[in-house]
C-alpha cells in the first residue's frame, strides 16, 4: 500500500520536468513589460480582436488572443506574490494597468468611428460573467503556471490564452464605453477582472506548491496581510458570480421547459412554429410565438397561457403573433439579427414562405367549419385579390366565393362575414355569390 501511494505522488509530481528557476524568473519578468514592440503588439491585438467582435469571426478573435502579450504582467503578480518580490508584484501590476488603458483606449475608438455598431452574439457572451468563467480562469491559470515552469514548454501555453480569453473583454468594455452602454461596459470589465485576478491567484498557488524561494522572509503579520487580501478578492469575485452562474442555470431550465411545452403543445400536434422569442430578463417573462397557418382565438390563447404553469413555466405571458404585418416585421429583424449565419439564399426563401403564406387559405378546412354555421352554403373558393388604390398602393382583401342553392340573405351574409373576419383575422372581406347577379358585400 505504501508503495502504491509512493508511486501515485511520484507521477503526480510537478518538481519532475521543472525548469531552472534563475531562468524561469529571468522569463517571467523579461515578458511583464509593455514598452516599445509589446505596446505596438498589445495595440494591433486589440484591433484584430474588435474586428472579429464587430464582425461576429471566432476565428478573427481566436487569432487575436494567440498574439496577445497580456497575460505576462499577470503571471508576472502571480510570481511576485509567490515569491514575496513585491517590486516584481508593483512592476507587474502597473504594466497590466497600462496594457488595460491602452486596450480600452485603442478598442473604445475603433468601435467609435466603425459604422458597424450592432451588438453580435461574440459581444454579447462577454457581458454576463458566471461562476463558470471563474473555475476556467482558474483552471487556465494553473496550466500556465505549470507550462511556463517546465524545461519542454508543449503546446498548454496557446491554448491558455484562447481558454482564459482576456482580449474579448477588453474589447467588449470598449465597445460599451463607444455606443455608451454602462451596462456592457461593466459586465465585459468584470469578466476581464475575474480573469486577470483568478490566472494571478492560481499562479501563485503554483509557486507556493514548487517551494520558490522568496525575496525576503517577511514577518508573519505581513504573510498574513497578504493571505487575507487573497481570500478577500476571491469572495468579491466569486459571490457575484455565483449569483450569475444561477441566473444562468434558471434560464437553462426556463428554456428546457419553454422547448417542452412548444413540442406538446404545438409541434406534436402538426402546428408549424415560423417565429419564437423568449424575453427572460423582465417581469413578466414574456414568450412570443408566430405560426405557419394556424389561427388561435382568444379562448385558445387564454387556455394555452394557463398551460404553462403545468409545464412549470411561471410568471410568463404567451403571446401569439397573428397580426401579419408585425410578425412579418419581426421575422425579419430576427433575420437580419442571424444574418452571419443564414444566407441570402435562405432569407430569400423565408420570404417566399411568408408570402406564399399570406396567400394560401385552406379551403377544404374552412368549408367544413363554414357548413357547421351555414349548411345552405354547398362550397366555396376564397384567394386574396390584390389592386391599386388611387393612391397607388397595393391593397390586398380576402374574396370569397360561395356555392348554395338559393342566395344567402343580407343579414346572413352579413353574420358570414362578421366569422370571417374573426376566423381570418382580417379586416376587410368581400363575399359573392356564385349566381352571375350577386352583389358585394
Amino acid at each position: 500500500m505504501k508503495k502504491i501511494i509512493s508511486d501515485f505522488l511520484r507521477f503526480i509530481n510537478l518538481n519532475q520536468g521543472e525548469e531552472d528557476r534563475k531562468k524561469v524568473l529571468e522569463n517571467v519578468k523579461s515578458n511583464i513589460s509593455f514598452g516599445g514592440s509589446n505596446l505596438w503588439i498589445m495595440a494591433c491585438a486589440i484591433v484584430i480582436a474588435s474586428v472579429g467582435l464587430n464582425v461576429n469571426s471566432t476565428a478573427v478573435i481566436i487569432g487575436a488572443m494567440l498574439i496577445s502579450p497580456l497575460m505576462g504582467p499577470i503571471v508576472g503578480a502571480g510570481f511576485g506574490l509567490g515569491t514575496y518580490d513585491f517590486n516584481l508584484l508593483k512592476k507587474s501590476l502597473k504594466n497590466l494597468l497600462v496594457a488595460t488603458v491602452v486596450g480600452l483606449f485603442v478598442s473604445t475608438l475603433y468601435f467609435y468611428i466603425s459604422p458597424f455598431k450592432e451588438t453580435q452574439p461574440e459581444l454579447l457572451s462577454r457581458t454576463a460573467p458566471n461562476f463558470y468563467d471563474i473555475i476556467i480562469a482558474f483552471s487556465g491559470g494553473l496550466v500556465g503556471a505549470i507550462a511556463i515552469t517546465r524545461v519542454e514548454k508543449g503546446n498548454p501555453i496557446p491554448g491558455v490564452a484562447i481558454a482564459t480569453a482576456l482580449m474579448p473583454p477588453l474589447c467588449t468594455a470598449g465597445y460599451g464605453l463607444a455606443i455608451g452602454s454602462y451596462r456592457f461596459f461593466f459586465g465585459a470589465i468584470y469578466l476581464y477582472t475575474i480573469n486577470c485576478v483568478f490566472i494571478c491567484i492560481s499562479t501563485f498557488f503554483i509557486v507556493k506548491y514548487l517551494k520558490y524561494p522568496t525575496k525576503k522572509q517577511l514577518e508573519e503579520t505581513n504573510q498574513k496581510k497578504v493571505k487575507y487580501i487573497i481570500s478577500t478578492l476571491i469572495t468579491i469575485l466569486i459571490l457575484p458570480s455565483i449569483y450569475f452562474a444561477y441566473l444562468l442555470f434558471e434560464q437553462k431550465k426556463y428554456q428546457h421547459d419553454v422547448d417542452i411545452f412548444m413540442e406538446n403543445e404545438f409541434t406534436n400536434k402538426g402546428i408549424a412554429i415560423m417565429y419564437k422569442k423568449t424575453l427572460f430578463n423582465r417581469s413578466p417573462k414574456k414568450l412570443e410565438l408566430g405560426f405557419l397557418t394556424k389561427k388561435f382565438t382568444d379562448k385558445e390563447i387564454k387556455a394555452l397561457n394557463l398551460k404553462l404553469k403545468l409545464y412549470e413555466i411561471n410568471n410568463t405571458q404567451l403571446v401569439i403573433m397573428q397580426d401579419t404585418t408585425d410578425l412579418k416585421s419581426d421575422i425579419l429583424n430576427e433575420i437580419n439579427y442571424n444574418k452571419s449565419v443564414l444566407s441570402e439564399k435562405d432569407v430569400a426563401i423565408l420570404k417566399l414562405k411568408k408570402q406564399i403564406t399570406d396567400n394560401h387559405y385552406n379551403n377544404k378546412s374552412l368549408l367544413a367549419e363554414i357548413q357547421i354555421l351555414f349548411p345552405i352554403i354547398e362550397n366555396i373558393a376564397i384567394a386574396n385579390l390584390s389592386f391599386n388604390e388611387e393612391t397607388d398602393s397595393l391593397k390586398v382583401i380576402p374574396v370569397l366565393v360561395y356555392k348554395s342553392k338559393k342566395r344567402l340573405e343580407m343579414e346572413t351574409e352579413k353574420k358570414l362575414t362578421s366569422w370571417l373576419q374573426q376566423r381570418l383575422s382580417k379586416k376587410e372581406i368581400q363575399i359573392y355569390n356564385q349566381s352571375p347577379k350577386s352583389e358585394v358585400k
